[in-house]
């Protein structure tokens, strides 16, 4: 047991969690944390050995070179080993029978009277017949295939039938821009893209079809390859046909290009054999925002993908057989990857795949869930616990919410008083919160508590995972031992962290481990206290966290120039009590150019379309000048000092032109107001 030192409350973990569980106390957690470092031969191959290999391993369970000033950075898990993620997480448990008829999916859509429950063997047949549809439009091993789709069984499908093949599936979040699904599309040199005819968000209708057709063009434009077939699913059209919706859309169609879903797997197969990849052999990209404005293709393999996101979802939820475990994360984002898809079905697991917003058509929709399928282990973002708190205990009262066991935050450090309330109000004080922190880089979870091993404390992401051997260094690179704070680092990997980005690999290098040789770079800053606790505070680099969602600053800059009003423009965060951070950008316009309301509104729009609703600014202000340095450098810290109503600047007297800042002050109380 910890004992705190630093006076700091705690939250003991429920005895009755620790009858049962994986790792049933802390001392406990010491012993396998210590023998994941001492040593990993034994660790993960105990791991590996729950799943089916083709071929086992003729090298160690991992190699690695995190030094670049040594030679190209790599990591290799169980090489020489061929095996399928596809039929280790649905082959496996249907073919000895003992959960083919086990509810793999309770698909919630958008209105509650959308719904559908699938067994492991449903998902099993339609994943196959998807499979052979892309191998009908010519997709093979290493193709990539482009996935845009809202939360609906078709996107799970689709994930699993190019892993079943070999495809490299790349998922794009259904809320981005055709701009942003274009530039991923291009990076990716994507064969195939499914999407979908239309989908509702709450009451609004978007038209998926018509922005794909946009980003389409746009790849054609810029002499990108182009995409050979692009698969429709008539989501919102069956809707329409079952009187669940009265809007008509029109869906644009290519017909040299374009195919319907529905007719395109009726007239499939519903087996197909898997194609045995080796263990380092891509498994997806998914791209995430860069520093540089430029989205990074993250890619992660096959077998350390597999092995990590299945033990994590196992001791982090505690998961076991009758559990039923809802992740509330889009599959467009890492959480939903390996949270709803990989982990989950790795472990055999029951979960809900919800489609619709936690307001719509009530504010009490998450409670209404957690009651009609009996949760047991929910697993949200702080965004989302502080946009439900606004609406106080009232709704909770409405439903039942006893079947709830674990509670987890993903996405962004959770403030104490949202952990409070979740902890309180939905989990009745008796569910422990494992607050956990990752990256879409990581692959699973890094820091984050055991539901029955790890004394709690409000706020903080608490110890390593398995395999995760943290640091703290100063600027200088200098490692700080006992109560510190400075940049995090991991001086090891684990089987699921990225091996690249994707054709590119010094970028790869230089983004995560230039800074300090030897170590991975999270790009974010932690303390660690006194009782060892670790607390993330936040992005170092120019990178903000938008309601759970990693944006890159100089994305958003770049969406701004574009306008022919503006001549330079400036974007950093703002704490904001729902999001967590919002985008406040600085505009210098050109000469002769007025800042109003309706410029101010055309700003927004653009970036909207460049990026997506989700990189909004919610406030832009007019700035006659930037604070620069005598060689140009723009001071973002200052910028994120005005915008958080600072009044100590700390030293501004190396800018060039230090009354700028008061310039700023004086605009900045308009903006606010």
């Amino acid at each position: 047991m910890v004992v705190p030192e630093s006076g700091d409350k705690m939250y003991p973990p429920p005895a009755d969690l620790q009858r049962d569980a994986h790792v049933p106390d802390f001392n406990s957690y010491l012993a396998l944390y210590r023998k994941s470092l001492d040593d990993p031969e034994a660790f993960w191959k105990e791991v590996a050995d729950d799943f089916f290999w083709k071929t086992p391993a003729t090298g160690p369970m991992l190699q690695y070179n995190f030094d670049v000033t040594k030679g190209s950075v790599y990591v290799k898990c169980m090489e020489g080993a061929r095996t399928n993620v596809c039929y280790n997480v649905l082959d496996r448990h249907v073919r000895d029978g003992s959960l083919g008829e086990k509810v793999a999916y309770y698909w919630e859509g958008n209105s509650p009277d959308n719904r559908e429950t699938i067994t492991y063997r449903q998902l099993l047949s339609r994943v196959c017949r998807c499979a052979n549809v892309l191998k009908l439009m010519g997709v093979k091993k290493g193709d990539r295939v482009s996935i845009y789709l809202p939360m609906i069984p078709e996107l799970v499908y689709t994930m699993l039938a190019c892993a079943r093949i070999g495809a490299i599936h790349s998922v794009v979040f259904a809320g981005f821009s055709s701009e942003s699904l274009g530039e991923r599309i291009a990076d990716a040199q994507s064969a195939v893209l499914v999407t979908a005819d239309g989908v509702f968000r709450g009451e609004k209708l978007i038209n998926l079809k018509q922005i794909a057709d946009e980003a389409l063009q746009k790849c054609r434009e810029k002499a990108s390859r182009s995409v050979a077939k692009c698969l429709v699913v008539r989501h919102h059209a069956l809707r329409i046909r079952a009187g669940a919706a009265s809007n008509k859309l029109q869906t644009p169609w290519d017909p040299e290009r374009d195919v319907w879903w529905d007719e395109a797997v009726a007239a499939a197969p519903d087996e197909c054999e898997p194609e045995w990849l080796d263990a380092e052999e891509p498994l997806f990209i998914l791209h995430t925002s860069g520093s540089t404005g430029k989205p990074k293709g993250v890619l992660h393999t096959t077998a350390g993908y597999l092995l990590y996101t299945s033990l994590t979802f196992k001791y982090v939820f505690d998961h076991h057989h009758d559990d039923v475990f809802w992740c509330t994360a889009d599959i467009g984002w890492i959480t939903g990857h390996s949270y709803i898809t990989y982990g989950p079905l790795a472990n055999g697991a029951s979960s809900v795949l919800f489609e619709g917003t936690p307001v719509h058509p009530h504010v009490g929709r998450f409670w209404e869930i957690i009651e009609k399928y009996k949760v047991t282990k929910f697993y949200t973002a702080p965004t989302a616990i502080r946009l439900l708190m606004r609406y106080g205990g009232e709704p909770l009262q409405k439903y039942d919410l006893s079947s709830l066991r674990i509670l987890g935050s993903v996405g962004e450090p959770i403030n104490p008083e949202a952990w409070q309330w979740f902890h309180e109000a939905v989990g009745g004080g008796r569910c422990p919160v494992v607050d956990t922190f990752w990256q879409t880089e990581t692959g699973g979870h890094v820091l984050t508590p055991l539901p029955a091993a790890t004394p709690l404390k409000p706020g903080s992401a608490t110890f390593p995972f398995f395999g995760v051997e943290p640091a703290v260094l100063n600027e200088s690179g200098e490692e700080l031992e006992g109560e510190a704070e400075g940049y995090l680092v991991f001086r090891r990997p684990w089987p699921g962290i990225m091996r690249s980005v994707y054709k590119n690999h010094e970028r790869f290098e230089n983004t995560y481990f230039k800074k300090f040789p030897g170590f991975y770079v999270t790009g974010d800053g932690c303390r660690r206290d006194k009782d060892g606790y670790y607390w993330i505070t936040g992005r170092i680099d120019d990178m903000l966290n938008v309601s759970g969602h990693l944006m890159s600053t100089a994305e958003v800059e770049a969406a701004l120039a574009e306008h022919p009003a503006v001549a330079e423009a400036a974007a950093v965060s703002r704490p904001h009590r729902v999001k967590g951070e919002c985008l406040y950008c600085f505009v210098t316009l050109k000469e002769r150019r007025e800042f109003s309301r309706s410029l101010e509104d055309e700003l927004k729009t653009l970036v909207r379309e460049k990026i997506g609703p989700i990189a909004t600014p919610d406030f832009i202000q007019n700035a006659p000048a930037l604070p620069k340095t005598r060689s140009g450098k723009i001071m973002r810290r200052i910028l994120r000092q005005i915008a958080r109503n600072e009044e100590d600047l700390g030293d501004v007297s190396t800018l060039a032109d230090p009354k700028v800042v008061e310039l700023l002050i004086s605009q900045r109380c308009q903006a606010a107001a």
